[in-house]
């Protein structure tokens, strides 16, 4: 029963895009998702609220400091992966929640801002190895990258972590414009359809592989996902004509 948290200071890193992919390809696997909305703005809850409920996929709003740990023990039996969207800024619930997690998850954009956001998540993550001895196994995952061009500032980006003997996962996630589309329908790329949505295969491809390389650091050793029911999700989603 992983706890994978997502964290980033500052906000609009593509942090609850990240978030949502990841947990949406969790449940086509057939593995059941909650994922703890902490972030004040609430997209995930709102995404969430807008479509019909996605098999596997629980959304719990409105997480604090005080309420974290009752909300996953009171939801452990019943899930396979908790996903934890924290806020896009240094709160208390940012040292509480990398504390109790099995993977961190810190997305960056390819410039200086997000940059240092991340930094103030991976320098808590260096203080509580070097003063508790406690080391939480974290990546940096490049987000809104786009797939046609490397600029100058992501480069830069790069190279900082890699001085910081930073891991960066292999797969980062490409701008789409789908992935701006789940927000708007409440769905997931899979009930899209391809000759409405420009480049979905592309997308369904980039989130399988990002969802796929995170396994390989955070896998689920309770159940094996082949073993289940597979996961239908019949109702398809038209964009507006």
């Amino acid at each position: 029963m992983p706890i994978i948290t997502f964290a980033n200071t500052k906000g609009g890193a593509g942090k609850t895009t990240a978030v949502l992919l990841l947990s949406t390809e969790l449940a086509r696997q057939g593995y059941r998702v909650t994922i703890l909305d902490a972030d004040p703005q609430r997209w995930i809850s709102r995404w969430h609220e807008t479509g019909e409920p996605l098999k596997n996929i629980t959304v719990i709003s409105y997480v604090t400091a005080a309420t974290i740990q009752g909300m996953i023990s009171s939801n452990r039996a019943k899930t396979d992966y908790f996903i934890l969207d924290l806020p896009g800024a240094s709160t208390p619930l940012l040292a509480t929640a990398i504390g109790m997690s099995d993977h961190v998850l810190i997305p960056i954009q390819g410039c200086a801002m997000d940059a240092k956001g991340g930094a103030q998540v991976l320098e808590l993550l260096k203080y509580l190895e070097d003063k508790a001895n406690i080391r939480i196994p974290h990546s940096v995952v490049l987000t809104r990258v786009n797939s046609m061009v490397t600029t100058r500032a992501l480069q830069v980006v790069k190279a900082l972590l890699a001085e910081r003997k930073v891991r960066v996962l292999d797969t980062p996630i490409i701008e789409r414009s789908a992935y701006r589309d789940l927000f708007d329908y409440g769905c997931s790329l899979y009930e899209m359809e391809a000759e409405r949505f420009s480049n979905l295969d592309k997308a369904k491809e980039n989130a399988e592989a990002f969802a796929m390389e995170v396994q390989g650091y955070v896998p689920n050793r309770m159940i094996r996902a082949q073993e289940q029911e597979p996961v239908r999700l019949p109702r398809t989603v038209r964009s507006a004509a």
